[in-house]
C-alpha cells in the first residue's frame, strides 16, 4: 500500500480517507450531512495528504451526485403519482452500498472510484 507519491500510507492516513467516505452516514441523521461530514474531514486532512485529498474528493462526488440523483428520483416518484415510488429507495440502497464498499476498501489503503459520480471536484 502506498500514497499517490509512492510513500508508505500511515494508518492515520487510512483512517481519515475512510472517514471521509464513512461520516457520509451523517446524512441519515442530519440534513445535507452526507456532505458535510466528507467535506469537513477534505478541508481539513487535503493538504496533509495526497490520500485523503482523492478520497475526500472522491466522498464530496459521490454525495454531492446522489443527493442530485436522489432529488430527481423524488420528482419522477411524485409526477408519476407513485408509480415510480421504487427510484428513491433504490438510489438509497444504492447510496449506503457503496459508502460502505469504499470505507472498506480505503481502510485497506487501496484506491477506490465511486460508479456514477459526477466529477464536480477533480
Amino acid at each position: 500500500m502506498s500514497d499517490i507519491q509512492g510513500g508508505a500510507l500511515t494508518s492515520e492516513e487510512k483512517n481519515y480517507a475512510m472517514l471521509a467516505h464513512l461520516l457520509a452516514l451523517a446524512g441519515l441523521i442530519l440534513p445535507f450531512g452526507s456532505i458535510i461530514g466528507p467535506l469537513v474531514i477534505w478541508l481539513i486532512k487535503k493538504d496533509e495528504s495526497p490520500f485523503v485529498d482523492k478520497n475526500g474528493k472522491e466522498s464530496l462526488n459521490f454525495q454531492i451526485s446522489t443527493t442530485i440523483y436522489l432529488i430527481v428520483a423524488g420528482i419522477l416518484a411524485f409526477i408519476t403519482l407513485g408509480l415510480l415510488f421504487f427510484l428513491p429507495i433504490a438510489v438509497s440502497i444504492f447510496w449506503l452500498v457503496y459508502v460502505i464498499i469504499a470505507s472498506v476498501r480505503v481502510s485497506n489503503g487501496e484506491d477506490f472510484s465511486y460508479p456514477l459520480a459526477i466529477r464536480f471536484l477533480k
